[in-house]
């Protein structure tokens, strides 16, 4: 095959964009934690990722058209990071990983009710996700009355870090 691919195969390109696990959890922590600067991307991720490594993953997934950079027209020092519609597009495969992981991985409650709410919620929760995170990347007006599933999504993240452990 012509180019920097090993191959054609779908799979194998799908990987070479998002295959290393930086890249598909800078995609998670901007579409579920809404974290559209380096800071931001650099300093809540429960990974804790290298700087160097962050930098060169938003390069990278900029490259490959996951990404946008701007100037953020709050604040003119930062640049505003938003997912493109690939990246949107991604809902279903994150849902599908956060389902597979909670039923086969030692997950914790706090950071598994979201995938369990995605789960649930099936492909019209994804469907109006989705349409949310256009128009706060895209800047693409979502379906009037369309409830917000990141509000959603955050509340119940916040209530089970606050409920009591049990033994």
């Amino acid at each position: 095959m012509a180019g920097d691919h090993r191959s054609g195969c779908p799979i194998n390109l799908s990987l070479e964009v998002l295959g290393d696990k930086w890249s598909l959890l800078i995609i998670r922590d901007m579409m579920f934690g809404n974290r559209r600067h380096f800071r931001a991307l650099l300093t809540e991720s429960e990974e804790g990722i290298a700087t160097n490594i962050l930098a060169d993953r938003l390069a990278r997934l900029t490259e490959q058209g996951m990404i946008t950079s701007a100037p953020d027209p709050a604040h003119k020092q930062r640049i505003l990071l938003s997912l493109t519609e690939p990246a949107i597009q991604l809902v279903p495969v994150l849902a599908h990983l956060g389902a597979w992981g909670r039923r086969h991985l030692p997950v914790t409650p706090e950071l598994a009710v979201r995938a369990e709410l995605l789960e649930r919620g099936g492909q019209p929760l994804w469907d109006d996700f989705m349409n949310e995170l256009r128009e706060l990347h895209l800047g693409i007006p979502r379906p009037p009355g369309t409830p917000s599933v990141l509000t959603a999504l955050t509340e119940a993240y916040l209530a089970e870090v606050g409920r009591p452990q049990t033994p």
